[in-house]
């Protein structure tokens, strides 16, 4: 199974790319982090992407394309592969399709993890954790038991991530709407496109995603 998940941040991408791993033993292909890991590992596109990268230039389409073909030979034909912050653009996207043909893969699904964004802003902005033990809460949704006291620790510290900002947040809701409409009209049409909703629990999220991947 090889399938791209979309969704703006803190639409709850990240928790539902660990169930599939857990569930199905999937890989997560991140290319930020492949391409990190090339450059520390020296392996020869790694080097082509650290010049690169010294220049002070863009790392090129085909670089990328070169990465996750590294990693798809690596990780053997029986691993399925979600795809996260690629491909961005139409032409990204063919070349994925390429990819995937030359390993005997090919794209099953493009899920999209729809969210409100004024609902996202709240469900963002209002969260903070422990400053110890890292327990995660909100202003709204998941106070301490006691007022500023961690429940599992103890601690009276606390704190809130900088960039967890309205400003910053919706930001971002609009750089997603514009990396992502360019590649859904393909897969749209292709009919491999199932939109979720992402404000739901989050269990709930993860059974449509199961259901999705069925073929319920």
């Amino acid at each position: 199974m090889n399938i791209i998940l979309l969704g703006p941040p803190g639409a709850g991408k990240g928790t539902q790319a660990a169930r599939l791993i857990e569930r199905h033993g999937m890989r997560q292909l991140s290319t930020g982090d492949m391409l990190r890991a090339a450059v520390a590992a020296q392996t020869p596109v790694g080097l082509e992407a650290k010049a690169v990268m010294e220049r002070g230039e863009l790392v090129s389409d085909a670089i990328v394309s070169a990465l996750i073909g590294d990693e798809l030979t690596a990780m053997g034909p029986d691993v399925g592969a979600i795809f996260d912050g690629y491909p961005r653009t139409a032409a990204q996207a063919e070349a994925l399709d390429a990819i995937l043909a030359q390993h005997g893969r090919a794209l099953d699904h493009v899920i999209e993890l729809e969210v409100d964004e004024d609902a996202l802003v709240e469900r963002i902005t209002g969260r903070f954790t422990c400053a110890t033990c890292g327990k995660g809460y909100h202003d709204t949704f998941e106070r301490p038991l006691a007022e500023g006291t961690c429940d599992r620790c103890g601690s009276h510290s606390f704190k809130r991530r900088p960039d967890d900002n309205e400003d910053t947040v919706r930001t971002r809701m609009a750089e997603y709407r514009a990396k992502t409409a360019p590649i859904l009209p393909g897969y749209d049409a292709r009919g491999i496109v199932s939109r979720i909703d992402g404000m739901a629990p989050i269990d709930a999220v993860t059974d449509a995603i199961e259901r999705v991947l069925a073929g319920a």
